[in-house]
């Protein structure tokens, strides 16, 4: 049976797993350009914000509510 120190240990590692494999995207994501329509309701992302975050795919909108831990409706 695996004890909690077990549990723990794994978790840990999953967690620094997770961390450099979305360290990884964000630097890839960085080199692509920026959409100029977002992905989830289809309103252009101004020119300064596809600027300011290259790679970006969601409006500000979107991407607030993505972060606030808000679905995306399907």
């Amino acid at each position: 049976m695996t004890d909690e120190a077990d549990l723990a240990s794994k978790y840990e590692s999953l967690e620094r797993i997770n961390g450099i494999s979305l360290a990884a995207r964000n630097m890839h994501k960085r080199s692509l350009i920026s959409l100029t329509h977002c992905l989830e309701c289809g309103a252009e992302i101004p020119e300064k914000r596809r600027q300011a975050e290259p790679g970006c795919e969601l409006c500000v909108e979107c991407k607030s509510w993505q972060e606030k831990g808000g679905g995306f409706w399907p």
